[in-house]
């Protein structure tokens, strides 16, 4: 997932007014829509919940994204949960 010798990108979060957003440290997109974004980072999954949520730009060779709307939370899981029974998406989609 991530690059140990220091060439990963560091994971940053950048919101303003709560309507744009920049995420860089990202690995993957897994997936959007309008009301929610899951993305990959190096610091583990990050799922944002909004309303007509939009990603802008992606770019995963500098991974980077920028996401557009109404930004109601950002949070964190651990990527480490996989292999438990429960996959991680079954388990953030409850």
């Amino acid at each position: 997932m991530e690059d140990r010798t220091g060439s990963a990108k560091a994971h940053r979060i950048s919101v303003s007014e709560r309507r744009v957003g920049t995420i860089t440290g990202v690995v993957d997109v897994l997936s959007f829509d309008l009301t929610e974004i899951l993305l990959e980072t190096d610091q583990g999954m990050l799922m944002i919940k909004g309303s007509d949520l939009h990603v802008n730009r992606l770019t995963l060779e500098k991974g980077e994204v920028d996401v557009e709307g109404k930004i109601d939370s950002l949070t964190y899981s651990d990527s480490a949960g996989h292999g438990n029974g429960t996959s991680l998406l079954g388990r953030l989609f409850r």
